[in-house]
């Protein structure tokens, strides 16, 4: 069975996301016995497309034209259905981003496939694929087996390992004939954050709730972020409140991440940020309530004023850290 990678760039740059789905999707291909491709969609991409053969893409379809150039959902979708189809792809692999998570369920209608969504892990039992997800705000996992012919798993973020190898990847262009129909509807411009990690796929998430008072202080936390290479997170009551922009929510409704590290300031922890943020390696909660829910999935956690705790936190790890 032959695996097809979606690979997702921005400005011709893959996100890290995507080594990740190419490793799981040449790890998956090897149990099935068969080929591991990649796809990649965009302007200016063409020249980038081959270095996906080091994380185990045995090679790369590339659309590269200037029509391209802003995600179209309808478009992608058409795209990565028909190239699974002269890839003889049994499955279509995506990571569970933004953009993902928007095409997926169009590429499972056009192909007739099941889908499973923000898996965890995946494995191969009798020849079929088992996928694993959380369920119920991470407080428990589900096992699913997809049925049908052609399979569509996205995967979460920072939870499959992409180390590079050596070596290239062919390229095989394709120029796919679209009806202008399908880009009808399409991103007009894209918010880039401020050089930090994109929450989604940083390593060290550093969030802060309501109990930052104001937007003004959010500081803290920027600075907290800074020392430690952070990507800095919010919970749904700041972002409600215009503290933070939506790019940055953790949540049910925002982001869902995995982290090493989520750092959580000033959060009490609400059913729907926890859903978000629970299958993080490490949490560390700081609120000043030690009966907040937050403290109940936290590895550990200190009770106190955030802003007495956050600065000193800030300035112990730069002294540690030689910053």
């Amino acid at each position: 069975m032959n695996v097809l990678v979606f690979a997702e760039q921005r400005d011709a740059a893959f996100k890290k996301s995507s080594f990740e789905a190419v490793a799981a999707g040449r790890a998956l291909a090897d149990q099935l016995g068969g080929q591991c491709a990649a796809l990649v969609i965009g302007s200016g991409v063409a020249s980038s497309a081959g270095g996906l053969g080091a994380y185990g893409a045995s090679k790369v379809y590339a659309v590269d034209a200037a029509a391209f150039a802003r995600h179209a959902s309808l478009a992608w979708s058409k795209v990565v259905a028909d190239a699974a189809e002269t890839f003889g792809a049994g499955v279509v692999l995506l990571s569970a981003t933004q953009m993902g998570k928007d095409i997926a369920p169009r590429i499972a209608v056009a192909l007739a496939g099941g889908l499973a969504s923000d898996c965890t892990a995946l494995r191969v039992e009798g020849g079929d694929i088992i996928a694993t997800r959380p369920v119920f705000a991470g407080k428990a996992f589900i096992e699913m087996r997809i049925t049908t012919p052609v399979k569509i798993i996205t995967l979460r973020p920072n939870v499959f390992t992409a180390v590079p190898g050596v070596g290239t990847a062919p390229v095989e262009m394709l120029d796919p004939d679209l009806p202008e129909s399908l880009f009808t509807t399409s991103v007009t411009d894209t918010k880039v954050s401020t050089g930090r990690p994109d929450v989604a796929e940083a390593k060290i998430i550093v969030s802060g709730g309501r109990g930052l008072k104001g937007p003004e202080n959010f500081r803290m936390i920027e600075d907290l972020a800074d020392v430690l290479g952070a990507g800095v997170g919010a919970s749904r009551a700041v972002v409600d409140a215009g503290w933070r922009p939506h790019t940055e929510q953790v949540g049910q409704t925002g982001k869902t991440v995995s982290p090493n590290l989520y750092i959580a300031c000033g959060i009490s922890g609400a059913v729907q940020h926890l859903a978000g943020m629970s299958s993080s390696r490490y949490i560390v909660a700081i609120n000043k309530d030690k009966d907040a829910p937050i403290f109940q999935v936290a590895d550990y956690g200190i009770v106190g004023d955030l802003f007495e705790v956050v600065p000193e936190l800030t300035v112990r790890l730069k002294e540690n850290l030689g910053k």
